[in-house]
């Protein structure tokens, strides 16, 4: 049995009456969680489920979505998680890439079974099976790909190593009441929010995409966002930088329960988590790679560096090469489906340092590092950066190489936005950016998505594609300015 589970028995027992999860349909106690799980594994084998192939799980975030990812790590099954705003050729590739048997969908109209007052379908898939690593219970695609996703295998292990580390920098008293803003089907969720909560005791509180204000997740209402945790009383969260900007934007919702906020996903300028924290947002950094099982560094009260993404958890050993890039060693996952086992060390692609006190900084991606034909280096994070504390700017991508000067496409944060108050906010940015790093010219987009093949299921930017699409754009009218 995993961790989770011996932890959600053990708190059934000392604590009966405690509410371990609730969403829009009800509330549990950590018994009757206990009970669901369990029910759950028993329902499993009367449908003749097998173990010997994953399981698709494509569940909008609620209560049944814990109870079904839980129970089929305690059980030995194989999952495949998916994040809810996946397209179906998406779903579709990482079920073929898992070699997948079935898939658990919310009922649309006779359910299967019934997982906490919620209806649930299972189908079988004709998927050709593929030999999974061993010890294989998870396995995560983050990067969206239509064509030809990655799937990282993942141990309960290894999961539940990141959970408690977490565990341990923050302490059993920030378990408080978390609720979600991600998708339960992104891993970062599941470790840094659903499984330090169970393992510290807490409240896991789901609310509904469209009280949330994501009811389109690409454009949220952050005012409805901000409402929602404030009315749930929520005392934790994870957010990307894109969301913790647009909580910002609403400041005249406050947040009086709020004790955490975990920002991951993409380098943020220290300046932006001052100002957030100056607006009353409790917001630390951390770092992490689907790889590593998502954290391994992360800032904390009491060990907390703005500008860094704080010291890595006691499970991750990280060291930076001769050359910059970072590396982490000893808990990783098992390897890629279809690839050989993973070694001991994982090379991951991104520059950084760790400073005298312990603390890791990201400067951004080996890859991506752009020379200009002036011969300059230029991390296009740094740059983005600056870019993105200017409050016209959504999402910026930066481009480059081999040119004379930095260009940018960029995503106003509105459509008040127009290019004459992109061109301000671009001037402001360049003044606190040398003049090698300053942007030269721009063009305006609207929203990178996922489901368009330009940014990954965690907002990173698919440089290669955005490229081709920057110079489409380019052809088609003058640049700005």
């Amino acid at each position: 049995m995993s961790k989770v589970a011996e932890a959600i028995l053990r708190y059934g027992q000392e604590r009966s009456q405690y509410i371990a999860l609730s969403d829009e349909t009800g509330a549990w106690t950590y018994t009757e969680l206990a009970i669901g799980i369990a029910k759950f594994e028993t329902d499993l084998r009367a449908l003749g489920i097998g173990k010997d192939r994953p399981v698709v799980v494509r569940l909008s975030n609620s209560a049944a979505w814990v109870v079904v990812d839980i129970a089929m790590a305690a059980a030995g099954y194989v999952s495949v998680p998916v994040p809810d705003f996946y397209t179906d050729e998406q779903v579709l590739a990482s079920a073929v890439d898992a070699g997948a048997g079935w898939i658990i969908r919310d009922a649309d109209g006779a359910s299967d079974l019934m997982v906490l007052g919620r209806s649930l379908s299972i189908e079988a898939l004709n998927a050709p099976k593929v030999r999974l690593h061993s010890g294989t219970a998870k396995i995560s695609y983050t990067s969206g790909s239509t064509g030809a996703p990655k799937g990282a295998c993942l141990s309960v292990a290894l999961q539940e190593k990141v959970a408690a580390s977490i565990v341990e920098r923050y302490g059993a008293e920030y378990a408080g009441t978390h609720v979600p803003v991600l998708s339960l089907g992104v891993l970062l969720e599941n470790t840094a929010g659903l499984y330090p909560v169970m393992l510290a005791g807490g409240h896991y509180k789901i609310i509904g995409a469209a009280a949330l204000g994501l009811e389109n997740p690409f454009r949220p209402n952050f005012s409805a966002m901000r409402a929602a945790l404030a009315r749930a009383g929520a005392t934790s969260t994870i957010l990307v930088p894109e969301l913790l900007r647009g909580l910002m934007s609403r400041p005249e919702i406050s947040l009086p329960a709020m004790r955490l906020i975990a920002v991951g996903g993409s380098k943020m300028a220290p300046e932006l988590v001052l100002a957030a924290r100056l607006g009353g947002l409790p917001v630390f950094e951390g770092y992490g790679l689907t790889e590593c099982g998502s954290v391994v560094a992360v800032n904390a009260p009491g060990a907390d560096r703005p500008g860094s993404c704080g010291k890595p958890l006691s499970h991750a050993s990280v060291r930076i090469a001769e050359d910059g890039e970072v590396i982490v060693e000893g808990s990783l996952f098992l390897g890629y489906t279809g690839q050989p086992a993973q070694e001991d060390r994982l090379l991951t692609g991104d520059l950084g340092e760790i400073d005298d006190d312990g603390f890791l900084s990201i400067t951004g991606r080996k890859k991506n590092l752009i020379i200009t034909s002036f011969g300059r280096n230029v991390s296009p994070e740094w740059v983005e950066s600056a870019l993105l504390l200017q409050r016209e700017f959504a999402q910026a991508v930066v481009l480059g190489d081999g040119e004379a000067s930095l260009s940018a496409l960029l995503v106003p944060s509105s459509p008040g936005v127009n290019k004459v108050a992109a061109q301000h906010a671009v001037d402001r940015a360049n003044a606190h950016l040398p003049a090698y790093a300053r942007i030269g010219t721009f063009r305006m987009a609207p929203p990178l998505t996922p489901s368009s093949g330009l940014v990954t299921a965690k907002g990173r930017p698919r440089r290669d594609a955005i490229s081709i699409l920057f110079k489409s754009l380019a052809s088609q009218g003058e640049m700005t300015p």
